[in-house]
């Protein structure tokens, strides 16, 4: 029976990711919600009932049996909207996500790796951005700029990467003092493949779990930014839905349909996100974990004598 070494690591990584969905229904939970959101906006073109550009509806028209969620006041449906929004608001938030883990993770690895000046430099770059508020930064950021999906995008990238580059920084620093990596080194490996070969597998399931925890604060960015306008309002997202129906009196019309549904969805996601990522942190990091406070975790457990001078 020949076991190959390769495909032990795989299954090992893929059976971990399954214990993880076992034992933690939070992450199934997240998961679902997720993979529920991303499939119907894929297939928004087939799945949608009706044009989301084009009136369907009266203005502002009430959820009935044709219109489950109503219509926006243009006559669109709500539901179509919702789809095809989703399909853009998605792709800046995984877009902007992986800007963000290249850069967050490129920084942690330099510094925790090579530490010395290197490392004093990145941290201390990234603790001033870590005190600035993100919202605030990327407003100034974004007007600067211009309003533009492409310039949202590269915003979020370039504010979401501090938390993920501290946290990876630490198991870093932790690995680079490890036996195998020492031996790695003094048989005259290079740092290069040092970081490739034994740094990078040891952090890549940390850099997963923040990943998705930071698909939830992109999505909560650009929503911020288009409901502030400074998006391109001919893209249709969840965000700019917001904004259209707050600046098109959806509050003093009562048309609360226009509102609630994209709200509801974003909060879905971003609770989803939060789910996953934080069971995958927690499971593959453990020293990462937190206890909270619940009745299962918190218990008075009987001490049991195991001799004549036990206390």
């Amino acid at each position: 029976m020949s076991v190959r070494i390769g495909d032990t690591g795989a299954n090992s990584r893929a059976g971990i990711f399954r214990k993880v969905l076992r034992d933690h229904k939070s992450a199934a939970v997240g998961l679902a919600l997720i993979a529920l959101f991303v499939l119907v906006s894929i297939l928004a073109p087939y799945l949608s009932p009706y044009s989301a550009v084009e009136s369907s509806c009266a203005v502002f028209e009430p959820p009935s049996a044709r219109h489950w969620l109503g219509c926006d006041d243009g006559g669109v449906d709500m539901v179509s909207l919702l789809m095809h929004g989703g399909q853009t608001s998605l792709v800046v938030a995984f877009t902007a996500t992986l800007v963000s883990m290249a850069i967050g993770g490129t920084v942690a690895i330099v510094a925790g790796y090579f530490g010395g000046w290197p490392d004093t430099v990145l941290m201390r770059v990234t603790d001033v951005l870590l005190v600035l508020p993100d919202l605030v930064l990327a407003m100034v950021i974004a007007a600067v700029w211009g309003p533009s999906l492409f310039h949202v995008i590269l915003v979020i990238g370039l504010l979401q990467w501090t938390s993920t580059a501290r946290i990876v920084r630490a198991e870093v620093m932790s690995l680079r003092e490890r036996a195998y990596v020492k031996r790695a080194r003094g048989l005259g490996a290079s740092n290069g493949r040092v970081i490739v070969r034994h740094i990078l597998p040891h952090v890549g399931p940390l850099l997963i779990a923040n990943t998705v925890l930071t698909v939830s604060a992109a999505i909560y960015l650009e929503t911020s930014l288009a409901f502030l306008g400074l998006q391109d309002p001919s893209v249709t997202t969840w965000g700019t839905i917001l904004e259209h129906a707050f600046a098109r009196t959806a509050i003093s019309s009562g048309a609360w349909w226009a509102i609630v549904p994209d709200g509801f969805v974003i909060a879905a996601v971003s609770i989803g996100c939060f789910l996953l990522g934080r069971a995958i942190e927690d499971a593959l990091n453990p020293r990462l974990k937190v206890s909270h406070l619940s009745g299962r975790r918190w218990r008075l457990r009987a001490l049991v004598a195991k001799g004549a001078n036990a206390r």
